[in-house]
């Protein structure tokens, strides 16, 4: 099925109820979210809808396009909040701090996650990180302040998997997105490690 809107086919459709939320969300937490895709290869990025089976498509058309990703990443980023772990009510007073503080930035930060989860699931999108890390895609330097452990980066996990369900994501395209987002874990929780280092 398309969306008229955009052409692109749609498998993820946006709870109505959502867009109610009265919780903005939280994260710089990941940028990492949803984590798009094995990292797609320039000619899975170049691929078009009608060229390919749907089976052997670039992820970011599996998923459904960029109003899709934009759709999850909005719901994600916003869950993200409610985590007791991860979210405003955090032990991590990093955490604590950006999502009851800076959420001025969110939106910004929401785009950004797109822009991302887009360019690493093979769609035709470049993202220009504002906190280059060891590479382009690379989460390291986004997330070192925010000194998050490995149990918080987990929980946030945990909202990703929620999130891809409340989407109803397909299995495959499901364990492709987590397994993505598992994939990051080491550059996600430097700033932590650093921090145990240094005591």
């Amino acid at each position: 099925m398309k969306n008229p809107e955009s052409g692109e086919p749609r498998a993820i459709t946006a709870d109505t109820e959502n867009t109610r939320r009265q919780v903005l969300s939280a994260g710089a937490l990941v940028a990492v979210s949803l984590a798009g895709a094995a990292l797609a290869t320039d000619a899975r990025a170049q691929q078009t809808t009608s060229a390919q089976p749907a089976a052997d498509q670039a992820l970011y058309y599996r998923l459904g396009g960029i109003f899709a990703i934009a759709a999850v990443v909005d719901y994600f980023s916003d869950q993200i909040i409610l985590d007791p772990i991860a979210g405003a009510h955090s032990a991590n007073p990093q955490l604590r701090e950006w999502h009851t503080n800076q959420l001025g930035r969110l939106p910004g930060l929401k785009f950004m996650r797109t822009l991302w989860v887009a360019a690493v699931s093979g769609g035709p999108f470049q993202y220009t990180p504002t906190r280059p890390g060891s590479n382009t895609l690379g989460l390291e330097a986004a997330h070192e302040n925010l000194r998050i452990s490995p149990a918080e980066f987990d929980a946030v996990a945990g909202v990703l998997s929620r999130s891809l369900d409340h989407f109803h994501v397909p299995a495959r395209e499901k364990g492709e997105v987590l397994g993505a987002f598992a994939a990051h874990k080491d550059e996600v929780t430097k700033g932590w490690r650093d921090a145990q280092h240094a005591h």
